[in-house]
């Protein structure tokens, strides 16, 4: 399909949500927006987590977004997607990556976000140092579990 579109933004520290869930008007029948936020957790050693500190190599991970992207839309019947990330600080609670799909059907919006999601995380060069009170760490990230 030549009309399917791909979005692919960064944001310096919390996304806006809002802005980042909108999708065009081209007659979809189901959108799906996954929004991953900025949990509060405590740590033994370094107590409350503040923040995570994102950084990228933003032309590296562009490009690599939009592969996955494409990919998706080969292997779901995808007509948009906008991957919208943070880099930079994003306190507990807010957003630091929203991906929004739409599809003309439901089941493949909600497939393609799960699988952009997923494999975000697996091969895209973004990486993450979380913000403790009493220093700092570097997520290593977790692999992909299949269900």
């Amino acid at each position: 399909m030549s009309n399917n579109q791909i979005d692919i933004l960064f944001t310096e520290n919390a996304v806006d949500v809002v802005s980042a869930s909108i999708l065009p008007a081209i007659g979809c029948g189901g959108e799906c927006i996954f929004i991953g936020r900025t949990r509060p957790e405590d740590n033994a050693t370094h107590g409350p987590l503040l923040a995570l500190h994102y950084d990228c190599y933003q032309e590296m991970a562009e490009k690599e977004l939009r592969t996955l992207a494409q990919e998706a839309i080969n292997r779901f019947e995808i007509r948009h997607i906008r991957v919208t990330h943070s880099v930079g600080r994003v306190a507990t609670n807010e957003a630091s990556v929203v991906i929004a799909v739409a599809s003309d059907h439901r089941d493949d919006a909600f497939t393609a976000c799960r699988f952009m999601i997923d494999l975000l995380k697996q091969r895209v060069p973004i990486w993450k140092q979380e913000m403790w009170t009493d220093g700092t760490t570097w997520s290593e990230g977790a692999p992909l579990t299949t269900s």
